[in-house]
């Protein structure tokens, strides 16, 4: 095998892979070209356009766009009726954005560890994390997996609760027969570039609940319950505030590329499997990591692609293997640090060493890229390049 490149070798590509990235073309342009050359540029048609055939892929009754999928969380907890005193069960392994949200409204984070195979919410543990402020769950999708969401409704039925559905990370994903954003009271998706679809920046809440909805739709405007459009469209200047909300819209163009790009997501979602399926057949040969768990009864959208080394069986530590690969010009991340290790929970008294799977998880993960634009030799690029790194620092 050849020199690493982190030692002065040849790099296996040319040029940085990320471990995600958008894939626009002629056709999503021309119709973000054409809503600009429009009469309506943010909230306008386009909207609902888009929600009305994102909630159609999904499934569900009603989409509701929003400025990102950070924001679709803190309208979901709003819809919710979270607020001070109450209590959220969270998984710490996931973007903060996941615990954020709750803090967005006063309530408070209940961190309960997570699946040894999945990484995804324990609903064991969760129930027994339960108490009488407990309000709701917050399940993340960890990678594209869908989590255990039968028995995670189950337990919020028992305890009535709201379960909500990080589904950032699994458009298209299914569970048992059925798509995420069907399965919880609310599912949230992000549209941002690394994602399945994007809108640039974006977000949207799928619900059955009509007062949901409702609440969703006035949360985004200002806590006001109609927009400039529904205003226009009846000849009124009239409007009431009636709760405190925020600017949260997604603008007409943004939604002409969402509509746009919602149209190829079942070729892209194909691709993304394709992915994951060549590199756990090359990479199976290789003792000193680790593959992600795949779940008979659920397909995962393979938002990342994430590896656990073994590093009893190599020499260096996640460290070196990634600054190897990444010299390589493989783009690879690490998904993610644990959120109540960040310095914000750790000053409210989020002690290390209370969810030993995500904690010990963490320092084994290494993402490689994963995403729907990615050629063949891109992925060749991939396994070549771990190869090469694991081979030089197996023991």
């Amino acid at each position: 095998m050849k020199r690493l490149a982190v030692d002065g070798g040849a790099p296996v590509r040319a040029k940085m892979l990320p471990y995600g990235h958008q894939w626009i073309d002629d056709q999503d342009i021309a119709a973000v070209v054409d809503t600009l050359r429009s009469e309506w540029l943010t909230t306008g048609p386009r909207v609902a356009e888009f929600e009305a055939a994102f909630a159609d892929r999904i499934g569900a009754k009603y989409a509701v766009a929003v400025s990102s999928g950070t924001a679709a969380l803190h309208a979901a907890v709003y819809a919710a009726g979270i607020g001070p005193g109450d209590e959220v069960v969270v998984p710490p392994m996931s973007f903060v954005a996941s615990a954020n949200c709750v803090r967005y409204v006063d309530g408070t984070v209940t961190f309960v560890d997570v699946r040894r195979d999945t990484l995804n919410l324990d609903p064991g543990q969760a129930e027994s994390a339960i108490n009488n402020r407990t309000r709701a769950m917050v399940t993340v999708d960890y990678a594209g997996q869908p989590s255990d969401l039968n028995e995670l409704n189950q337990v919020a039925r028992k305890h009535n609760l709201v379960v909500i559905e990080d589904g950032c990370h699994a458009l298209g994903a299914t569970y048992c027969g059925r798509k995420v954003g069907t399965l919880a009271h609310l599912t949230t998706f992000s549209l941002h570039p690394v994602k399945h679809i994007t809108t640039g920046e974006g977000g949207v809440v799928t619900t059955d609940d009509p007062e949901m909805a409702s609440r969703l739709r006035s949360f985004r405007t200002h806590g006001i319950t109609s927009d400039a459009r529904q205003r226009e469209t009846t000849g009124s200047w009239y409007y009431e505030m009636v709760d405190l909300g925020y600017n949260y819209r997604l603008t007409d163009f943004q939604c002409a590329l969402g509509l746009s790009q919602l149209g190829k997501l079942s070729a892209w979602l194909k691709r993304r499997s394709e992915i994951a399926a060549i590199y756990s057949a090359a990479l199976s040969e290789l003792p000193e990591i680790e593959l992600p768990a795949v779940l008979p009864d659920r397909e995962s959208a393979w938002h990342l692609y994430v590896l656990r080394l073994n590093l009893d069986q190599l020499r260096v530590g996640r460290t070196e293997v990634f600054r190897a690969l990444r010299a390589e010009n493989i783009g690879v991340n690490v998904h993610y640090i644990p959120i109540p290790w960040h310095p914000y929970y750790q000053k409210r008294g989020y002690s290390k060493g209370q969810w030993p799977v995500a904690e010990s998880a963490y320092e084994r993960l290494i993402s490689i890229p994963i995403w729907a634009g990615m050629n063949d030799q891109d992925v060749d690029d991939v396994i070549l390049a771990m190869k090469k790194v694991i081979n030089e620092y197996r023991i």
